[in-house]
């Protein structure tokens, strides 16, 4: 899988993310209990599940987010790698109980 973009979806942790291809949205779950959409291509904001609107596939041309999200999305170049691609790394399960 090729990273193109990042953003910030949620200002809890993400537990779970789905791509839907016909849409071309990912939706995403949060530990605070909130599932929300985005365009999968520039990150915009659609929607959350529960609000009092239909979502609007449409309209990806203005770039809305959520109240308790301020940072935009990140388009990934590929000469601002941090990994080298041959380099192996090793990474030990290692549990902390306070979390």
């Amino acid at each position: 899988i090729k990273e193109e973009l990042c953003w910030r979806a949620h200002p809890t942790e993400v537990v779970d993310l789905f791509y839907e291809e016909e849409k071309n949205v990912v939706v995403t779950a949060s530990v605070d209990g909130s599932v929300r959409l985005w365009h999968a291509m520039n990150g915009y904001y659609i929607g959350y599940f529960g609000q009092p609107r239909t979502f609007d596939f449409s309209d990806i041309s203005r770039l809305i987010l959520p109240s308790d999200v301020n940072s935009f999305p990140i388009i990934i170049k590929e000469e601002s790698k941090h990994m080298e691609k041959n380099k192996k790394f090793e990474y030990p399960l290692v549990l902390d109980r306070d979390k």
